[in-house]
């Protein structure tokens, strides 16, 4: 069954305009709201598509739309850190699997300590290692913990260096305990 038009909807090629409060309230709400652009926004004459049907007309036919700079996709992000499986770490702790290099962050301030760990992954990344010890010290001086032990894992989970690392974990007893991380390099690719 065919639907007839009533003549109260307007048919899509016909806009309706608007009435002269209509026009001013849309004014009024336009004037409050912050542009998303920094180009001013360009206000239609409210008299020409009043007056003559063709500048109407006019009006109402779609303008080509500038073309506008594809935006850069976005950068990928960091991914996530995982901890290190337990049969690694036990082969790290029994000493079956080997680790490739070591880092003693003892008597460092926290600016050098960071430094010297990024520059350390770095180069363990680019050197294609696995896995790497990070000495930080237990700092128990006056029942208190190490600044390094506390800090050195929050900086393992920055952007920076999830780039570079897969995941870390406590290191065994026998390679410094709660004093040191086992830290799992990520591969570098290239």
């Amino acid at each position: 069954m065919k639907r007839v038009p009533s003549d109260e909807t307007p048919s899509p090629r016909h806009r309706r305009t608007l009435s002269e409060d209509e026009r001013a309230l849309w004014d009024s709400v336009a004037r409050q709201v912050k542009p998303l652009r920094k180009s001013p926004r360009v206000v239609k004459p409210a008299a020409a598509s009043e007056t003559s049907p063709i500048a109407a007309k006019a009006l109402a036919t779609p303008r080509p739309i500038a073309s506008a700079k594809a935006p850069l996709p976005p950068k990928p992000a960091a991914p996530p850190l995982a901890p290190i499986g337990r049969r690694e770490r036990a082969r790290l702790s029994r000493g079956r699997a080997e680790i490739d290099a070591r880092l003693d962050l003892h008597g460092m301030t926290q600016m050098r300590a960071h430094r010297a760990l990024h520059a350390f992954l770095q180069r363990a990344h680019h050197d294609g290692l696995t896995f790497v010890l990070v000495i930080t010290g237990k700092g128990t001086a006056d029942g208190e913990r190490g600044v390094l032990r506390r800090q050195v894992p929050q900086w393992l989970s920055l952007p920076e260096f999830r780039a570079l690392v897969v995941g870390f974990d406590e290191a065994h007893i026998g390679h410094g305990g709660e004093g040191a991380l086992y830290v799992r390099v990520r591969r570098s690719r290239g």
